[in-house]
């Protein structure tokens, strides 16, 4: 028998079966022989995911006889974040970042250490770019070139979208690594001017990295600020983009945990360990290689280590203090990135 897959999306009026951003119910017991996991994702990882949950559902139901019925929800990282902090019932999170993670966990719906798992509890990798139309027509080489007169810059809205947090940190940080090549000190001062050369040319901000995306296809904007996997994947479904690695730019980490809370609820914990442990695997990091990610896998990332170009400056979300900081820093009431948009 094969697997069924149940589409479902995160949208604000609810979506289908209960699973937007407000929760909802569980859909109704599966069948006899059936098991339900409710996958929340973010955005980006759809196509990725497409291809690896049928493959998970096959080799569980040749090892258990089992049917694996997904429903799946995919939004912006920061959205789907809050909607399972505030009782949708995923079974497995997968998100942009791991601040998004945490919010699960410290709403009490993930008791146990994620961060075991695998690589850090990271099932991705990927770097900030930029991407331009075909032959780059604008000239852009580098982040300095998003502060020029006339050039239109899309990157998503850091409210919603991990994405933009992340393009947001690249930028940020690439301004302090600047100051710091200018001074030998890192300047906050200067990085955050540097952040509103270039926030005064952006297009719009968009809720997801999936829909700055959209919104590029459709021929907004001159250049995206976005994931190095979202380039690679329209690439190679045949759309004539152009990718720009800055000089510094930061590595992107993305990561899955169980939702304990839940699968301890619906009684899914065995097949999601090992859903979550096939995500490691080498078959699935394969996948997410050939959809533009890069692998966590060190032997995977050695085979595909042509598709992806290393930066002259690549740096971790360390280098600016972690999460905690950043998110204080950057992100609070009365952080950086506010006083920019408001002009402060």
């Amino acid at each position: 028998m094969a697997s069924a897959l149940l589409i479902t999306s995160a949208c604000g009026n609810g979506g289908n079966s209960g699973t937007g951003e407000n929760g909802g119910d569980r859909p109704a017991a599966a069948a006899k022989g059936e098991l339900t996991l409710v996958i929340g994702a973010y955005s980006v990882a759809k196509d990725a995911f497409d291809i690896l949950l049928p493959k998970f559902a096959s080799k569980w139901k040749a090892e258990t006889g089992q049917t694996i019925v997904f429903q799946e929800s995919y939004e912006a990282s920061g959205t789907q974040a809050r909607a399972i902090a505030g009782g949708f019932e995923a079974d497995i999170a997968a998100l942009a970042m791991e601040s998004d993670i945490e919010k699960i966990e410290k709403a009490g719906f993930i008791t146990s250490d994620w961060r075991k798992v695998g690589s850090g509890g990271m099932i991705t990798r990927s770097i900030a770019v930029m991407g331009t139309r075909e032959g780059n027509p604008k000239g852009i080489r580098d982040w300095s070139d998003l502060t020029r007169e006339g050039i239109k810059v899309l990157y998503p809205n850091p409210k919603t979208s991990g994405g933009a947090q992340w393009d947001i940190n690249a930028m940020y940080g690439a301004g302090l690594k600047e100051s710091e090549a200018k001074t030998g000190k890192k300047d906050p001062a200067y990085a955050k001017a540097f952040l509103e050369r270039i926030h005064e040319n952006v297009e719009s901000l968009d809720k997801s990295g999936r829909a700055s995306m959209a919104a590029f296809e459709y021929g907004v904007g001159d250049v995206i600020v976005t994931y190095e996997n979202e380039l690679l994947a329209r690439i190679k479904k045949g759309v004539k983009y152009e990718i720009v690695t800055p000089k510094s730019t930061i590595l992107i980490e993305n990561p899955a945990a169980i939702v304990d809370v839940n699968v301890d609820k619906h009684g899914t914990r065995k097949a999601a360990e090992a859903l979550l442990a096939y995500l490691f695997s080498e078959e699935a990091q394969r996948i997410f290689a050939e959809n533009g990610f890069r692998p966590v896998n060190e032997k995977v990332m050695e085979e595909f280590k042509a598709d992806f170009k290393t930066p002259e400056d690549l740096f971790d979300i360390s280098y600016l203090g972690g999460w905690a900081e950043v998110r204080k820093l950057l992100y609070s009431p009365k952080g950086v990135w506010y006083q920019v948009l408001a002009g402060l």
